[in-house]
């Protein structure tokens, strides 16, 4: 293991003092470091290839090497600004990417991240990134060598980190910024909802507390489809999924995967009929990661939603009137956009979804 003090001591050696990125669970002992440094000096991006754009505008000013953090998930997000403007053949735009290597082929995981994880290294190879897995205190020496390399030559480098790799004392505690309990809601609006209503969830821990809450009170199973990965894209495959359906689809999202990739939103508002249902579970945080803030809580929903063209918009924040306000939402005529403002998740120990063909097959009948 590596303490991340040694990482970040690194990075101060090297005049790396600015960081910008998507919260990772494996990085998030670095990344809750970072939570109480000057927000100038660190950026929490929306996406990947937000955060890699921020760093180049950063390097532009400042003639200085940003670090830009993210899970190899979001390699894919970040590689259009890295090949199309930072690359050596392009702009030449200098800086250290920060991957937490989910699906690593020594470490047994997921099998959304097995597939990115098989692939992370070729990938980066295909970019022409050198690159060190930081295993050990003394991989750090040869990451060291990189970075100097890469600040002469105004080139990319990226250091790949396994779980449980990097130790931390005294992590960031999480912070509820609101109170309505998430599994209550979960429960409720299950138990409202008709036999024929089709979930989609978002990654993180929505989609594992869908699954979890249906098989504690018995509810019916078969309904939902997991978006175990692609954060960011619940919107568009629950749009996708209702064009042709004339029952209830409802796609309860996160505040990070909505903010992730805003722009589908508007399409739905644009083209969705009435019997798309928008829940936002709103926590202003990323939850399954680490906690860390997604900057929500000043964005009027209200008023954003009504911008897009959705016509009905229903704020729940409390249990007051609860049943009734999910009726009158699930019974709209109008393209409606719902938001949940909810504490952050009090379930331990969450299951995740296994066989992931069985459950497209449940789900397709």
């Amino acid at each position: 293991m590596i303490d991340v003090k040694y990482l970040l001591n690194l990075f101060k050696k090297n005049n790396i003092n600015f960081f910008s990125g998507v919260p990772d669970s494996v990085l998030k002992n670095f990344s809750s470091i970072l939570e109480n440094k000057n927000k100038k000096n660190h950026i929490i991006a929306t996406n990947e290839g937000s955060a890699v754009s921020i760093g180049i505008g950063y390097y532009l000013s400042t003639k200085k090497i940003p670090c830009i953090y993210m899970q190899n998930s979001g390699l894919s997000n970040a590689m259009n600004p890295i090949i199309s403007i930072a690359h050596k053949n392009v702009y030449s735009i200098p800086m250290v990417l920060m991957i937490g290597w989910r699906g690593s082929p020594r470490i047994k995981d997921e099998p959304q991240h097995n597939v990115k994880g098989k692939i992370t290294e070729n990938l980066l190879k295909l970019l022409n990134i050198k690159y060190t897995i930081l295993r050990t205190k003394k991989d750090l020496l040869k990451f060291d060598q990189q970075i100097k390399k890469a600040k002469k030559d105004n080139s990319i480098v990226a250091c790949l980190i396994e779980q449980k790799t990097l130790k931390k004392k005294n992590s960031v505690k999480k912070k509820d910024f609101y109170n309505l309990d998430k599994e209550f809601f979960f429960r409720t609006l299950l138990e409202i909802c008709s036999k024929k209503t089709k979930f989609f969830s978002s990654t993180g821990y929505n989609s594992r507390e869908l699954m979890f809450i249906r098989d504690k009170y018995k509810l019916n199973k078969g309904n939902d489809f997991y978006m175990v990965g692609g954060m960011g894209h619940t919107t568009s495959v629950a749009f996708g999924y209702s064009i042709l359906k004339k029952n209830i689809v409802i796609c309860l999202d996160g505040d990070g995967s909505l903010l992730m990739h805003l722009g589908s939103i508007k399409t739905i508002a644009s083209f969705a009929k009435n019997n798309f249902k928008y829940i936002l579970l709103n926590n202003n945080s990323h939850d399954s990661v680490g906690g860390q803030n997604t900057f929500s809580d000043d964005i009027n929903f209200k008023n954003f939603s009504k911008s897009l063209g959705f016509k009905n918009f229903t704020l729940i924040d409390n249990k007051k009137n609860l049943r009734q306000k999910i009726k009158n939402f699930l019974s709209s005529k109008d393209l409606s956009f719902l938001e949940v403002k909810v504490s952050n998740s009090k379930i331990n120990n969450l299951p995740r979804p296994k066989n992931l063909i069985k459950i497209k097959k449940e789900f397709m009948n």
